[in-house]
């Protein structure tokens, strides 16, 4: 089985910093290598993945000089002019892909990681009859699209270290933007009376200016920008919880299971997939609002951090996320083959 994984372009691949699709498209790249499948990952020039394909030489988000729009084209181009290579295309770009879908014969599979906008749904609504659709949670499932199956991320957990002891402090890790709650969570340390550290990438310049900048002391509430995967380790284990207070129905929120992972409850407010990736009680704690949040907090305590890292290794690791794909493809290639057959005879 020939699989060719289609990767965003924003980031690289691995993203050295954010960039959660990407980061998902390297996983399954090697979830799915460790079973024997043969794989290629079209994503920029400066990714780090095994038999890489590109046109593109760097992510757009970091090199500003390009084009999104133009790249885009290019890359998307660029794997459906060489489609016939491969069993089955397994898209990672959103919505674009499919206007190239019924334009070639290999089967393409799409995994839907969130709707940016309501505008993109007549995409998915046009290809819903020919498209295989893979939500990342249920909550993000849209009622007019026929879904093949529902498969939740996966993580390398040897990346992330079980921490059985916690240190004093509250921590924020993902974007700066008001979808994630920045200012929310600022707010619950300051009435928690709790150290808070932020973060992640500044995604809204002014949010960032108004929000959060006056609140920055050095000392209970501070930034320390965007971080790779060795201190994202060290800042997630020791954290005594993981606040995620969001403001938008989630599609998943990969920062919930790290921290989980780390054996670090999380707190966040019970929005799109939290109940789905958080386990209330036993994980951490799903809250209404501030008020609400700050008093789990003060229970945070209570939580037994191993049951964190169990919940991960059990529901949300690599080579589950891989077998689950790997059954999903053999059922596009059997429907496939089964189609193409049908149509010889007539």
């Amino acid at each position: 089985m020939k699989i060719a994984l289609l990767s965003p372009i924003a980031w690289r691949t691995p993203p050295l910093h954010y960039g959660p699709w990407e980061s998902i498209v390297s996983l399954l790249a090697e979830g799915l290598s460790r079973e024997g499948i043969e794989v290629s990952v079209f994503a920029t020039g400066d990714s780090s993945v095994a038999n890489l394909e590109w046109i593109c030489p760097h992510a757009y988000e970091e090199d500003r000089s390009l084009d999104p729009k133009v790249w885009e084209c290019l890359h998307i181009a660029h794997l459906c002019e060489q489609a016939d290579k491969f069993d089955l295309i397994h898209n990672h770009y959103d919505f674009l892909p499919l206007s190239y879908s019924r334009l070639i014969k290999t089967p393409m599979l799409t995994t839907i990681h969130g709707f940016s906008s309501p505008q993109i749904i007549p995409v998915y609504k046009t290809y819903d009859s020919t498209a295989n659709y893979v939500s990342i949670s249920y909550a993000d499932r849209h009622p007019e699209l026929h879904y093949i199956s529902n498969i939740y991320h996966g993580l390398d957990l040897d990346q992330f270290s079980y921490h059985n002891q916690s240190g004093n402090y509250l921590l924020y890790f993902g974007r700066i933007h008001h979808d994630k709650g920045t200012a929310e969570a600022i707010e619950i340390a300051r009435q928690c009376r709790l150290p808070l550290i932020i973060a992640g990438i500044i995604q809204d310049q002014d949010y960032f200016k108004k929000y959060v900048a006056p609140f920055l002391d050095e000392e209970q509430i501070r930034y320390v920008g965007p971080v790779g995967p060795k201190h994202r380790n060290e800042l997630l284990g020791n954290a005594l919880a993981l606040l995620h207070p969001i403001n938008f129905t989630e599609p998943f929120g990969l920062s919930v299971i790290e921290a989980q992972a780390c054996g670090t409850p999380v707190i966040a407010f019970n929005k799109g997939s939290m109940p789905e990736v958080i386990l209330d009680g036993v994980t951490g704690y799903l809250a209404d609002d501030i008020t609400s949040a700050v008093a789990k907090t003060e229970e945070i305590m209570q939580i037994n951090r191993a049951d964190c890292r169990f919940w991960v290794e059990e529901k949300f690791s690599r080579a589950r996320m891989a077998s689950e794909y790997i059954k999903i493809y053999e059922q596009i290639l059997h429907n496939h083959h089964h189609m193409l057959n049908k149509d010889t005879l007539l």
